[in-house]
């Protein structure tokens, strides 16, 4: 049975409204509960099994979510920051509430899938090296590639400060596009192994994690809850080589 929680512990959850808030909101009356105003904010209750309106908006309960977001460029991986726009920020007001993260960083001028979720174990698996979790990326470079560079990636890089890269996939678009997959995520990784071989990125997109894929009906800034099927297809590896 569902442990019974706080009434404005549920809420504050679930959305972004603070405590101070559901405590005005209750006074005022905007608080349901299972269609009855509710006259305090501290009752305790079934999140699972009772029904909450805040508002005139139910509020349905999830211990955890999961978004898919197609990031845009000048957007910062990030829960908050005062001074720059994070992903959080630019999630809908609908899907906001508390604890929410990205699990992994994109740069701040790098596109494409990001998982934004609540689920710190969830994240943990992803990016934990161990896990073998790849991730895969587009990148554009500013000339034409060789087979001395796809050697050094697959080989495993090892930058001028003694950091030991993993072994990296690498397959060749077109003559400046290639795409990378990688199982760790340092930071800047993809555009340090390009510099070490000579190269700089001029585009990075992100496409896919695990076998996740980027839901290309998104549009950059866009984001959409994922279905359990995405969750777990993050942890699905069908890749042995290229």
């Amino acid at each position: 049975m569902k442990e019974l929680e706080r009434l404005d512990k549920v809420i504050s959850t679930q959305t972004s409204y603070s405590r101070k808030d559901i405590k005005r909101m209750v006074r005022a009356g905007d608080v349901l509960l299972n269609g009855k105003t509710c006259k305090s904010s501290d009752i305790k209750i079934n999140p699972e099994k009772d029904t909450i309106t805040v508002m005139g908006e139910e509020i349905g309960y999830k211990k955890y979510v999961y978004y898919m977001m197609n990031k845009p460029k000048g957007v910062l991986s990030a829960s908050n920051d005062k001074n720059v726009t994070t992903v959080v920020d630019i999630l809908p007001e609908h899907m906001k509430r508390k604890n929410l993260f990205p699990a992994g960083r994109l740069d701040k001028d790098t596109t494409g899938l990001l998982i934004i979720t609540d689920d710190g174990d969830f994240a943990h698996r992803m990016l934990s090296p161990n896990k073998k979790v790849y991730k895969h990326y587009v990148a554009t470079l500013d000339k034409a590639l060789t087979k001395e560079v796809k050697e050094e990636f697959e080989s495993g890089i090892v930058f001028g400060d003694g950091t030991v890269c993993q072994k990296a996939y690498f397959d060749k678009i077109s003559d400046n596009v290639a795409l990378v997959k990688i199982c760790e995520g340092k930071f800047h990784q993809v555009k340090k192994m390009f510099s070490h071989c000579g190269y700089t990125v001029l585009e990075l997109k992100r496409i896919q994690i695990g076998e996740l894929r980027l839901d290309e009906g998104l549009s950059l800034s866009q984001s959409r809850e994922m279905t359990k099927e995405e969750m777990c297809s993050v942890f699905d590896s069908k890749m042995t080589k290229m």
